[in-house]
């Protein structure tokens, strides 16, 4: 009998997860492999129902020929990422997500792709040489300290709000045992939403309870989509679908302006050219209707994309991360042209960290982004020949010589990784 969802988190989640990972790849059937990759799989080292290795068992199951690690604020789950990869016989990148701060810059007020504050942004350090994974992830580990300070900060914050109606948590119980922090993975808003979602279904209870809770005590919209995914006793995604209304409506209520936790961009992009990662920026743009059901409609970084491109690209950027099922045509020509003009990188990856999403971006077959997948393939490539030889990445000083045309190089870059052994 083919095992539940619930039953192979189990069994992939756990502490003999690679053991029983070569168990399944023995005795599951493999199904079609197609051209779908995806370069932004969050795992427990960030927020994730997936360890390292469920996130490469599912991406497997997905028919994905490639996938990506891609954790806020740590690498920690690479070397068992990489490890799962090969025992499933899949190709597989590794990346770190972070925020930095644009304080020292002409975007220090504006609202870039941060849907809680001003002059921050994402970015992603993509294709990480494996020797260098260490270096990251302990370059880190001050900011991780120091985002905890501010977690139980709004700890605080989110009791003194929901005290009153019996709602309450403690982040040393109920925040960081949802967490891979001991191990070297990162604490994040989505698991204080988390562990608040857990005290609320526990005290205030599902369906119809919650959803009046919600209008008539907090007196907070709810879209109908969402309100229909709660009222539904048989949901066994509710606790994700109510941490993804608490991130959209109610976060700000308690959220604290990070500081001292971000990095000064020019620091990154320094670390990455250092240890050989290709820094990108994520393209969020203006949000309509979210995705993932935890962004409210709001204004980012169309308004004055031209501008920013340009900076971005002469701070010494390498590359932009755009998800395409979550923009508008027209927001993303405007953006692949940018790309092309500036001579950035281009690399995707759908952002997994519920389990509603599908580790397939079904936009991205368009053959419009067949790019997409050959990035990905040079990114493999860079990763793989970077550990071997840091000159031989792709952004060296040699490959650059070589090929000087970005386009070209990613060509040639893209044969090198689909001949990789797995």
């Amino acid at each position: 009998m083919a095992k539940t969802r619930e039953e192979l988190l189990t069994l992939l989640n756990g502490e003999h997860a690679l053991e029983n990972l070569k168990q399944l790849t023995a005795t599951e059937p493999v199904p079609a492999v197609g051209r779908d990759v995806n370069n932004h799989i969050h795992t427990t080292y960030s927020f994730s129902p997936y360890s390292p290795t469920a996130a490469v068992w599912f991406a497997r199951q997905a028919g994905l020929c490639t996938c990506g690690l891609m954790d806020h604020d740590s690498i920690a789950g690479a070397d068992e990422f990489l490890a799962a990869a090969h025992v499933a016989d899949m190709a597989a990148t590794i990346g770190m997500e972070c925020r930095v701060s644009f304080a020292d810059t002409p975007f220090a007020d504006r609202k870039l792709n941060n849907p809680d504050q001003a002059g921050v942004m994402y970015v992603t350090l993509h294709g990480v040489p494996h020797n260098r994974v260490r270096e990251l992830n302990d370059w880190f580990a001050p900011y991780r300290e120091k985002r905890n300070v501010r977690n139980r900060r709004m700890v605080e914050g989110i009791n003194g709000m929901m005290a009153p109606y019996g709602v309450t948590i403690d982040f040393e119980k109920d925040v960081l045992p949802l967490s891979n922090y001991a191990k070297g993975g990162s604490v994040t808003e989505r698991h204080l939403s988390s562990a608040l979602a857990n005290r609320m279904l526990e005290v205030i209870g599902s369906g119809d309870r919650l959803i009046a809770f919600i209008k008539d005590e907090l007196k907070l919209p709810i879209s109908a989509k969402i309100e229909g995914y709660l009222r539904d006793e048989n949901n066994p995604h509710r606790m994700y679908d109510l941490l993804g209304w608490i991130k959209s409506q109610l976060i700000s209520r308690f959220y604290i302006d990070a500081t001292d936790e971000l990095p000064p961009v020019r620091e990154i992009l320094a670390l990455a050219e250092r240890i050989g990662a290709i820094c990108a920026m994520a393209y969020l743009g203006d949000v309509g209707d979210s995705v993932t059901g935890d962004k409210r409609a709001q204004k980012f970084e169309d308004d004055y994309l031209d501008e920013l491109i340009d900076y971005v690209a002469n701070l010494g950027f390498r590359a932009v991360t755009y998800m395409p099922s979550r923009n508008t045509k027209a927001q993303l020509v405007r953006l692949r042209g940018l790309c092309e003009q500036y001579g950035l990188f281009q690399i995707s990856g759908e952002d997994i960290n519920s389990p509603r999403q599908s580790f397939v971006c079904e936009a991205q077959r368009d053959p419009e982004f067949a790019n997409l997948y050959e990035a990905t393939w040079a990114l493999i490539a860079h990763e793989w020949r970077s550990t071997e030889n840091p000159a031989d990445g792709l952004f060296s000083a040699e490959s650059i010589a070589r090929w000087p045309n970005l386009n070209e190089r990613v060509k040639a870059f893209a044969e090198f990784g689909l001949a990789l052994p797995r």
